[in-house]
């Protein structure tokens, strides 16, 4: 099992968001050595294809919670379902998100809010049950799929950024705490991947696949990283978009 240190796969899995490609993805890895898989989403019909696709690439067993993460009312009988499916949880990996639109956020309130709500406040309910549970249990992997976009507030997309940022904080903070307690506490920060979230986006070399992804995240949880940029070329470029000063920064159209 995964912990701190970094001592191989988790073998009991909880994915929330399943259904994302960078999930379904990272997912596939873990199965091949024969992890055992609790599946959390809205989607019943695209949850119930994921879980056939990890049995036939070796998971032990897979079972489907549907469920909207935003409901943050439902999360604590959610987990313990989760807990009583697997008899215990590794590794718990939340994938759900929202990309939103920032032309309307920046117009409507209640479009930026739901942004936040998906992206900061289901991602906090579900971390906070979550981190009590694994520092209790002395071990455990909590990771999270955030962003670069966290990294520094742009014109392009500052609403789901601060989502982001938010989050990122806050995994820091949570990572502080459970120091020393043998929790793993991971967060993961891809730039563009070619999923259905960005379809919309013209391309570039910039974009990378989720299997690219899923590989980078799946050494993070193995060595037990703080944080993972993937692909890791994203390290330098968000040093550099943070560094930039603020004279410079403004002249540009990121």
């Amino acid at each position: 099992m995964a912990d701190a240190g970094g001592q191989g796969l988790p073998r009991r899995v909880l994915a929330l968001g399943a259904t994302s490609a960078i999930a379904e993805a990272t997912l596939r890895l873990i199965a091949e050595q024969g992890g055992s898989f609790v599946l959390a989403g809205r989607n019943a019909q695209k949850l119930d294809a994921v879980r056939s696709d990890l049995l036939t690439r070796g998971a032990r067993a897979a079972t489907v919670l549907v469920v909207d993460l935003d409901d943050t009312a439902a999360h604590p009988v959610l987990l313990a379902q989760a807990v009583e499916a697997l008899g215990g949880i590794d590794l718990a990996l939340l994938a759900h998100g929202v990309l939103g639109n920032q032309a309307d956020a920046e117009r409507d309130y209640a479009a930026a809010e739901a942004i936040l709500r998906t992206n900061f406040l289901s991602a906090v309910s579900l971390i906070t049950w979550l981190a009590n549970y694994f520092e209790e249990e002395r071990q455990g992997t909590l990771a999270v799929i955030s962003s670069v976009a966290g990294d520094r507030g742009r014109k392009s997309n500052y609403v789901y950024g601060a989502s982001k940022g938010g989050l990122n904080i806050f995994l820091d903070g949570l990572r502080h705490r459970l120091h020393g307690t043998g929790v793993h506490v991971l967060t993961i920060k891809p730039g563009f991947v070619a999923t259905p979230m960005t379809a919309h986006l013209p391309p570039s070399p910039l974009f990378a696949q989720p299997s690219r992804v899923a590989r980078d995240i799946v050494r993070g949880i193995d060595k037990g990283k703080a944080v993972v940029y993937t692909p890791p070329f994203w390290r330098l470029i968000m040093l550099m978009v943070r560094n930039c000063p603020a004279f410079i920064f403004h002249k540009t159209n990121m």
